[in-house]
């Protein structure tokens, strides 16, 4: 973990964060600032950087991260109607936190959950 990195630091409970779901290798929350009416980020515990910091170890961590996508676009309402599963890498690929995760987006044309 890096103690300059706002998501370390929201997984160590050391920021808030409105959580959708987490567990020992991911946590995943709502964005705070959303492009849609749903925005969730999907963050591995472990710090890395981008992917293209990944290494060969990181592939079921990676793997759990995306086949988990699907039951969270399904809790949020948003499996049937559709979602865009996004990663920046790098400033020139739009990455503004330099810890990887996974944008979960969707919700145009309904509105957002009260509860999760």
């Amino acid at each position: 973990m890096s103690s300059d990195c706002i998501f370390c630091r929201i997984i160590k409970g050391e920021a808030p964060a409105d959580f959708v779901y987490r567990d020992e290798d991911m946590v995943v929350f709502h964005n705070i600032r959303p492009k849609a009416p749903v925005h969730v980020l999907i963050v591995p515990v472990e710090h890395i950087e981008s992917i293209n910091a990944l290494e060969e170890q990181h592939g079921t961590v990676i793997a759990k991260m995306i086949l988990k996508s699907k039951d969270i676009a399904k809790q949020l309402g948003v499996a049937d109607s559709g979602y865009k599963l996004v990663v920046n890498v790098g400033r020139g690929g739009g990455q503004v936190i330099f810890h990887l995760h996974i944008h979960l987006i969707g919700g145009w044309g309904r509105e957002r959950p009260t509860e999760v």
